[in-house]
């Protein structure tokens, strides 16, 4: 996978659409009952998937939703599609607001790209940065904060990869270099591990990094296969990206937010 971050988000759609809270909230305060919210979608085109029913497309998930459930809708915007991200990410909103009133900050980059090709698509790295951690979240054997961080990146539509720290390369460091050695304050001098020692917290950044596939509807002829097992060849149509990564960055913060929010409440920190 190339390192490239010349790779904008092509994206032919238009979404005006708005968060509309419609309990849980007075005069621009939360109540301390659940916060129920609508995000109504203004750009539906259900006719650009008319020529999938009965069909299953490579890469997605047709074929395993109708084995899971005997009945799919092919008109977009289900549970498979990244549009059903947009909840997570206002609810992730909110969940930072939370983390700030105790100094967490989350951020995101784009850290690879893959290589741009004619009328194909491309994925990536996202990687994310938990700052201000206190040390002590998460609990050892079932519960480890990395696990469920790691639970929340693979939730999410594309996801195909994730490591905390030094990752993957851990395996080819020595165990001499791979340990943080300490600090007097009890910081560390490295942060080989991420920010998480034993499923626990232990006070450096938690950095991690989520891997994506390319987006499976490509702008091209597909060889697709019906529910009788004949081959056709689809011309996919709809509003797709070509490059999804800068679109996925928010989504990676909402539920790093939402996971270390819910952490931190199970833990019994109070504001």
């Amino acid at each position: 996978m190339a390192r490239r971050h010349d790779i904008v988000s092509g994206t032919p759609r238009q979404e005006p659409d708005e968060v509309e809270f419609i309990s849980g909230l007075y005069e621009g305060k939360t109540l301390g009952t659940p916060l129920a919210f609508l995000i109504h979608n203004e750009d539906v085109r259900s006719d650009d998937y008319v020529n999938l029913a009965g069909v299953y497309r490579p890469g997605h998930a047709d074929y395993t939703y109708d084995a899971r459930y005997n009945i799919r809708d092919p008109r977009g915007g289900g549970r498979a599609s990244a549009r059903e991200t947009a909840a997570r990410v206002a609810g992730g909103a909110v969940a930072k607001m939370l983390l700030r009133e105790w100094d967490i900050i989350i951020t995101s980059h784009i850290v690879e790209t893959g290589e741009r090709i004619a009328n194909d698509t491309c994925g990536g790295i996202i990687e994310c940065c938990i700052s201000n951690m206190p040390a002590g979240i998460g609990n050892p054997v079932f519960g480890k904060l990395n696990a469920m961080l790691a639970a929340a990146m693979m939730g999410i539509p594309s996801a195909t990869g994730f490591e905390i720290g030094t990752g993957f390369e851990s395996s080819k460091m020595s165990g001499s270099l791979w340990r943080d050695q300490w600090n007097s304050d009890f910081s560390t001098k490295t942060n080989h591990c991420g920010g998480i020692q034993g499923g626990i917290s232990n006070g450096m950044p938690i950095v991690f990094r989520t891997a994506f596939h390319a987006a499976s509807s490509v702008p091209q002829e597909t060889h697709c296969i019906d529910n009788n097992g004949n081959i056709k060849t689809v011309m996919l149509g709809g509003r797709h990206d070509i490059c999804h990564i800068p679109r996925t960055a928010v989504i990676v913060e909402a539920m790093a937010a939402l996971t270390i929010a819910d952490a931190m409440l199970l833990s019994g920190k109070t504001l």
